[in-house]
């Protein structure tokens, strides 16, 4: 084994915070980065800096420990709020954060920032009474001028608000903080020690290091007409390490008729992928989406449906289970209830038991859209996603460690500081966070904007893997595609050639020290480590060196030549 050693983070001016403290509390922590531009951020002052927003009413609030608070009363519209007058400086990212309470039940509390040409949702939450919820969020000025931070729901409850934080950060913080997080996150520092065969060290060892594979799944969707185009086969095989069939394994493929099962193309595409080394992720056992189910399945009877999914569910994962890496269960259940709508609340849930009883060493995803994505979507924030997941694991799931987190990541315009808010706060699960479906809508910064999504959710400790939506069909891909009907890269493509080739190690090539060390700070992968010594020894050793997370930092790689 390797033996590595972890450096501090790089000097950065500010540290860009990617933990979140508990979800509900009954006193709120003071204000992230001391409320970077928000004046009297914890209401100690009072109410001084904060108005009212849209007609609404604003008062004090005090809690019996004497914590002082904002709090919006007599409530009839969603914007009725607290707010405060902000400038924003261009092309500056800023990291949002509040403690909010509501003053009956529970409400979808959204912060939106008012420019002079634009509402921009900016995080959302799931605000209880009781105690209080963290909303984290973000955005990146369009413009330099005059805001207006605010927070709406469509509750007529009281919104109680305090600690409030907007933090701005360079682009070139952003960057210095990108290249920190992956210093750490994604590389190691290996030493290896050349010996000879009576363990003594070698000074001046020639040692080369050559990156062999990438040790951080990247890949992309697949389609059927891999199987058949020797251009589609190339391209792809040369760049990814892991797939997902785009539509061929979902139920409404491989049973069209009910009674009639045709796993012929999912088993060959699955051939393919394993031959030249490439992870599959099964997508999916089922999908909440009314829509998507096959055509004979809406008519069922409750009888019939439970036999016809009882089936589905033996069937697809008894065929691949120890073949796939994860499984997508129940796709897109915080948007869709088709399950929960014909079984009742714990119809996912007990989904993903059956499946974790059948195929016990994947990983059981939920997957689903705009956790990422989009800020003003209540239904997906991290928040409703996070119960979701615990729900799912309480109810008899408990081998949590195989539970995973997939967030498709379908964009048009991201916000970046969001995506890094969503993942912080996603990251409290504890468990490996995908990105599973990434794509960008048509447009002139198309992939401009693919690489900034790339290089925010790569950087996230937290992330385990990125899967881009962009299967290849000669009359065109879902959203984006990578590459021409020649299998010439687009732009998109060229995105996607650099970030490979930035996230792989060059060779390294030197010569040991007086005591047989060579070090090399390399990415997490498989790599070829060739020693020589014409002299001290008269040979060449080459042996097989796996730098990952989980390499043990106390043992020393020794290479005998």
């Amino acid at each position: 084994m390797a033996k590595i050693f972890f450096f501090s983070s790089l000097s950065v001016k500010k540290e860009v915070v990617y933990s979140v403290p508990e979800s509900c509390l009954a006193e709120p922590p003071e204000p992230q980065y001391g409320g970077g531009i928000i004046r009297n951020a914890n209401f100690s002052a009072g109410l001084q800096g904060w108005s009212s927003f849209g007609y609404g009413v604003v008062a004090e609030g005090a809690s019996a420990a004497g914590n002082r608070y904002a709090v919006a009363r007599n409530r009839t519209r969603p914007y009725q709020s607290v707010s405060q007058k902000v400038y924003l400086q261009n092309d500056t990212h800023y990291t949002l954060s509040a403690w909010l309470q509501v003053s009956n039940a529970s409400a979808d509390i959204r912060a939106v920032v008012k420019t002079n040409g634009d509402f921009i949702h900016s995080g959302g939450v799931e605000a209880r009474s009781g105690c209080w919820s963290i909303l984290k969020g973000g955005l990146t000025a369009p413009a330099s001028g005059p805001a207006e931070l605010y927070f709406e729901s469509n509750t007529t409850a009281d919104i109680w608000v305090d600690n409030v934080s907007l933090q701005p950060f360079s682009q070139e913080e952003w960057a210095a903080h990108h290249h920190a997080a992956i210093k750490t996150a994604r590389k190691k520092t290996v030493r290896l020690r050349a010996r000879d065969s009576a363990g003594k060290p070698v000074p001046g060892a020639q040692v080369r290091i050559e990156h062999v594979r990438s040790g951080f799944p990247l890949g992309s969707a697949m389609s059927a007409e891999i199987l058949h185009n020797p251009a589609y086969q190339q391209w792809f095989t040369s760049r990814f390490t892991v797939t997902t069939f785009e539509n061929e394994m979902k139920w409404y493929s491989t049973e069209r008729v009910q009674g009639r099962e045709d796993y012929s193309v999912p088993d060959a595409m699955l051939r393919f992928a394993r031959s030249h080394g490439i992870a599959v992720r099964g997508h999916n056992i089922f999908w909440d989406q009314p829509s998507q189910q096959p055509g004979w399945v809406q008519s069922l009877s409750y009888a019939q449906l439970q036999q016809a999914t009882a089936r589905r569910i033996k069937s697809v994962m008894s065929r691949y289970a120890g073949q796939v890496i994860a499984w997508d269960v129940v796709n897109e259940n915080l948007h869709f209830s088709f399950f929960e709508g014909k079984f009742g609340w714990d119809a996912s849930a007990e989904f993903y038991r059956k499946a974790h009883q059948m195929d016990g060493q994947a990983l059981m995803n939920m997957n689903d859209f705009n956790t990422v994505e989009q800020p003003g979507d209540p239904n997906a924030v991290p928040g409703k996603y996070l119960g979701k997941l615990w729900q799912i694991k309480k109810f008899g799931n408990s081998n949590d460690a195989r539970m995973a987190i997939g967030l498709e990541g379908h964009f048009t315009v991201p916000s970046i500081p969001y995506i890094r808010a969503a993942l912080d706060t996603m990251s409290k699960a504890n468990v490996p966070i995908w990105l599973t479906e990434i794509d960008v809508a048509p447009g002139p910064n198309q992939a401009v904007y693919l690489e900034q999504i790339l290089r925010e959710v790569y950087a996230h400790p937290a992330v385990h893997g990125i899967i881009l939506w962009t299967a290849w069909h000669p009359q065109g891909c879902y959203e984006m595609c990578l590459t021409d009907n020649s299998f010439r890269n687009l732009p998109t493509g060229n995105v996607v050639d650099k970030l490979i080739r930035e996230w792989k190690t060059s060779s390294h090539a030197g010569v040991a020290d007086a005591d047989g060390y060579y070090e090399a700070e390399l990415f997490h992968g498989d790599y070829k480590v060739t020693v020589s010594h014409p002299v001290v020894a008269n040979s060449t050793v080459v042996q097989s060196l796996s730098v990952d997370k989980e390499t043990d930092p106390d043992n020393e790689y020794t290479i005998h030549v």
